[in-house]
């Protein structure tokens, strides 16, 4: 039997939900040796899931570790919905072995799309419950999670999945710097280089910088964070004060522009 015991779970639920709580008593009755670690992201974000699953299985990823993932806006059919049934399960393993089990919605899937290399549909009940990620996937997250290939359903190709949406808002930390989907490779800027950023409207003036170059307080950079792993994603940072604030307290998924000033 696979002896992993650690799941990373990000889900829509609220900061302090105890539906995480119902979730991982569900889990640890299954297996009283497993070890939750819950992520919470904002209400239906599947630009957050995505960005939060990579994050965990690329930067110092726990041998034989799984991703658990439930975020479902249920907006595969927009009709109404059969005893609640949403977006079905997915089950994925990883270039570098981590496994991801997750409701396949929006780009949940988006930010490990090409390090995905088993892709398959999960035998798992899909509705008769408003809460399936607690009466019914833990069941198959813990089987699979054991090796257990009866919960491996019809394999899937990756095309299903959408590539990460350009020139979004990933996350806000709690410092209020603003985690893009633009990678650092993505960037033909020179250190210094003064950009004009446009967010819900508001236009402010940033300095693009790849670690050589280095702002002074109060000003506003566009620089590779502390995420992606290998090819970071661009943060926009005011150093000393929070870029979420300056740009009016945008939300989570919000588009946004970069372009030169000239």
């Amino acid at each position: 039997m696979n002896q992993t015991t650690f799941i990373q779970f990000i889900a829509d639920y609220g900061v302090g939900d105890p539906s995480f709580g119902e979730v991982i008593q569900k889990l640890t009755l299954l297996d009283r040796t497993i070890r939750v670690i819950r992520t919470s992201v904002p209400a239906f974000s599947t630009i957050a899931t995505g960005f939060w699953t990579a994050q965990f299985a690329f930067v110092n990823p726990v041998p034989g570790m799984m991703i658990y993932t439930n975020t479902a806006p249920r907006k595969d059919n927009r009709s109404g919905r059969l005893e609640n049934e949403g977006e079905r399960l997915k089950y994925a393993v990883l270039d570098n072995g981590v496994r991801v089990v997750g409701v396949n919605a929006g780009f949940c899937f988006s930010f490990v799309k090409h390090n995905i290399r088993e892709f398959n549909s999960v035998n798992v009940e899909n509705k008769g419950s408003q809460f399936r990620s607690r009466d019914f996937f833990p069941e198959a997250v813990v089987g699979l999670m054991h090796g257990e290939r009866k919960y491996i359903g019809e394999k899937r190709d990756v095309s299903i999945i959408p590539d990460i949406p350009k020139h979004r808002i990933a996350w806000i930390d709690g410092y209020g710097n603003i985690k893009t989907t633009i990678r650092q490779s993505e960037m033909e800027y020179t250190p210094g280089q003064p950009l004009r950023v446009t967010i819900a409207g508001m236009k402010r003036i940033a300095y693009f910088t790849d670690g050589t170059f280095s702002v002074r307080e109060g000003e506003l950079a566009f620089a590779p964070g502390s995420s992606g792993a290998k090819d970071r994603f661009m943060e926009l940072f005011l150093r000393g004060l929070s870029a979420w604030k300056e740009f009016g307290k945008p939300e989570i998924e919000s588009e946004f522009t970069v372009e030169k000033v000239e």
